[in-house]
């Protein structure tokens, strides 16, 4: 039986600040209803890799695990801190695709040989070569997607991530908007961000690399978080209470430490709603992926067929929920507005999800 298609809609592309974004004809599949209708403050946006591969193309290290040890492994090199046959083990390790954060644990011990602070190890510094000038590298379909994100965090979402790199956090300042980076060292500030009092915060459950003592790869490394009944308390209510959007989080599901913070003590997880926003290039992989999640409480949706339909899947989900928000509080409906943002709304998406709350009833 042939499947429904997706509605034709103008794919936002990059343009300069000061002419109007070119659309070009891409097929995009509507918004769906469970997840449209919810409103900012019910959401935590989980950012994975496929979004910061998105947000700077041109920096490997964002794009897989894979990417970033080698990366790592190269400035290394360069700071001449590995013999041969130590590189040689290193880059057999990432050739066999072993365990790869076990291989990222094993190099960061191996450039910290002689502390236990990671700020004084070489380590600060491969980290600091890999993810330098990163505010030169924000491509502009990569800037649209972060303004949507950003969008809803000013309406209240939670935005939580499992990358190193701090794009949301640059991206902001670029706006005016200061986002302060949190990681799992300092329990206080995650219990706040967890009870929704630091919500113009960005979580990162592994660290990012401005504070490298913060950087956690096992579990080991968070016993303090794990060990305080009131912050995984209130970790977990989340994951209970609200809705989860993974955005390019191909394998966050099975990443150890998302797991020991949100999954391991939640129960029934078929009665959950969250979602997860997937690229439905092979239908057979989508299909199965669907089926697996579904177990975990987590809807599968396609944004679409291509890595350029997401910037424009996620600005019309932003503006139907925030437009919807704003509505409901009787305010009138001004999008935020981003200093020198480089696309604007189209009219015609929001007609559409018009159109399709009318004919629900709404």
């Amino acid at each position: 039986m042939k499947r429904n298609q997706p509605k034709s809609t103008g794919a936002l592309q990059p343009t300069d600040h000061n002419h109007a974004p070119i659309f070009l004809d891409s097929m995009c599949w509507k918004l769906l209803p469970s997840l449209k209708t919810k409103r900012a403050q019910d959401l935590v946006l989980v950012i994975g890799t496929g979004v910061s591969a998105a947000v700077a193309p041109e920096v490997p290290a964002l794009k897989s695990w894979k990417g970033l040890i080698q990366a790592l492994l190269d400035a290394a090199n360069d700071f001449d801190l590995l013999e041969d046959e130590e590189n040689n083990q290193f880059q057999k390790a990432l050739q066999e695709d072993k365990n790869l954060v076990h291989v990222a644990h094993d190099l960061i011990q191996k450039l910290s040989p002689r502390t236990s602070n990671i700020r004084s190890s070489f380590f600060k510094d491969c980290l600091y070569e890999v993810f330098d000038d990163l505010e030169t590298k924000l491509d502009d379909v990569g800037k649209h997607l972060l303004q949507s994100v950003l969008k809803l965090m000013e309406n209240g979402s939670l935005v939580l991530t499992t990358n190193f790199d701090n794009l949301v956090e640059i991206y902001g300042s670029h706006q005016g908007m200061h986002l302060e980076s949190l990681d799992l060292s300092d329990e206080e500030k995650v219990l706040e961000w967890a009870q929704e009092k630091r919500k113009m915060s960005v979580l990162h459950i592994h660290g990012v690399y401005t504070n490298p003592s913060g950087i956690v790869l096992h579990p080991l490394g968070y016993q303090n978080v794990l060990r305080n009944t009131e912050v995984m308390r209130e970790i977990q209510k989340l994951y209970e209470k609200k809705a989860f959007v993974f955005l390019g989080c191909g394998r966050t599901v099975e990443d150890t430490t998302f797991q020991s913070l949100f999954l391991e003590a939640v129960r029934n997880k078929t009665d959950l709603e969250h979602f997860m926003l997937v690229r439905r290039d092979d239908v057979d992989e989508f299909k199965k992926l669907r089926e697996n999640m579904l177990d975990k409480g987590i809807k599968v949706i396609s944004y679409g067929d291509e890595y350029i339909d997401l910037p424009e899947y996620l600005d019309r989900l932003a503006n139907v929920i925030c437009h919807r928000g704003n509505a409901v509080r009787g305010a009138p409906n001004i999008d935020t507005t981003l200093k020198n943002g480089p696309f604007t709304t189209s009219s015609q998406d929001q007609r559409m999800e018009t159109e399709d709350e009318i004919k629900l009833g709404r």
